[in-house]
């Protein structure tokens, strides 16, 4: 991936500075603490409320491989965004690399609110694999923009399918369903700006930017807006300059692992009931939109609530929803915040090593 050239005079010592400020707010095991505790004590209250005697007795044990397959799924899922990763970095990564940016990226989105994110932790260890922080800010912001590109196909597709099937369960009442229009609006146009400023016209996206964020509530911000704003509009430039098959080889890479996630909550669903496959998915995805707007670190405890809403009407047998959500959360999220511990201590102990060898050194 090119880089411009004020990106090509960065020395280490400021690249370190510069991404260390980034991810301050990431390096904090409140958020790890509370993400934890919200999705224990939710999951907690569900299998209290659901749980009957005698329920390992009346499981569909035929059913159950179907977890392994789950996980099956999320193996598949951290492939293909590591696919997505390297492919971006145009091969400058391994694969292994890739893998240990994915889970870094996917441990702090799961145990940060939606408004941090991920993306500043993949920026401060794609440097320490050695690409510099031009590059690593772009991988991570066309990894975002390929997301927001796909939302402009998938919302339109989930509005229009929720006209004729029940995409948004009936018991979420009036105010569930208009909630879920007021997210689809967001998202969309969310995407459909982000999509247009960063193929078309990105001088527009960074005058809306720094217009927004000249906000007195919002000023505080406006200087470090400001760079990233400046830093976008180069790389929509570069970008643009990319064959589209660059872009449709990321966009399928980026699909599919978008897939490989909504799918999950449905194959946990049919490993414990018959259940309706395409409603199951088709909810999976509003229930992936609906926890982007989560407040909670990593969308903790609303998460959970969202499952037994989305797909608790599918299981006609209730008692099994408390287990089947334990499932959905160890899988998804307990697994990838432990390989993502792991992922974070190697860059940890590298970096304890690194600066061992250079007092040797001296």
């Amino acid at each position: 991936m090119s880089i411009s050239k004020k990106h090509s005079v960065i020395t280490p010592v400021s690249v370190e500075k510069q991404v260390n400020d980034r991810v301050s707010p990431q390096i904090s095991g409140k958020y790890l603490a509370v993400s934890i505790l919200l999705s224990l004590t939710s999951m907690g209250l569900l299998i209290y409320w659901t749980y009957s005697p005698g329920l390992f007795d009346r499981l569909y044990w035929n059913r159950t491989p179907g977890l392994f397959i789950a996980l099956f799924v999320v193996g598949l899922r951290l492939w293909f965004l590591s696919a997505k990763i390297r492919f971006l970095s145009e091969r400058r990564l391994t694969w292994l690399a890739s893998l240990r940016v994915v889970l870094c990226w996917e441990f702090t989105s799961s145990v940060t609110p939606s408004t941090i994110g991920g993306g500043p932790m993949a920026t401060y260890v794609m440097t320490r694999e050695n690409l510099s922080l031009g590059q690593s800010s772009a991988i991570v912001i066309y990894g975002i923009m390929l997301d927001q590109l796909l939302l402009v196909f998938i919302i339109p597709m989930l509005m229009i399918l929720g006209i004729f099937l029940p995409v948004v369960p009936e018991n979420a009442g009036w105010v569930g369903h208009g909630a879920m229009v007021l997210i689809y609006i967001l998202l969309l146009a969310y995407a459909l700006f982000l999509t247009y400023g960063v193929f078309r016209n990105p001088y527009v996206l960074k005058r809306t930017v720094n217009f927004v964020f000249s906000m007195p509530f919002l000023r505080k911000y406006r200087y470090k807006v400001a760079r990233e704003a400046e830093e976008l509009e180069s790389y929509s430039h570069e970008l643009r300059k990319k064959p589209k098959s660059f872009v449709i080889y990321a966009f399928a890479l980026s699909t599919l692992a978008w897939l490989a996630k909504v799918w999950l909550p449905a194959i946990v669903v049919l490993s414990f009931v018959p259940a309706d496959v395409l409603l199951s998915f088709l909810r999976g995805m509003a229930m992936t939109l609906a926890g982007m707007f989560m407040p909670t670190p990593g969308g903790s405890g609303g998460l959970e609530g969202l499952y037994a809403l989305f797909q608790g009407p599918l299981m006609p047998r209730r008692e099994f929803l408390g287990i089947a959500v334990f499932m959905w959360r160890l899988i998804s999220f307990y697994l990838v915040v432990g390989a993502g511990l792991m992922a974070m201590s190697w860059y940890l102990n590298a970096g304890v090593t690194k600066k061992m060898n250079g007092r040797t050194k001296e």
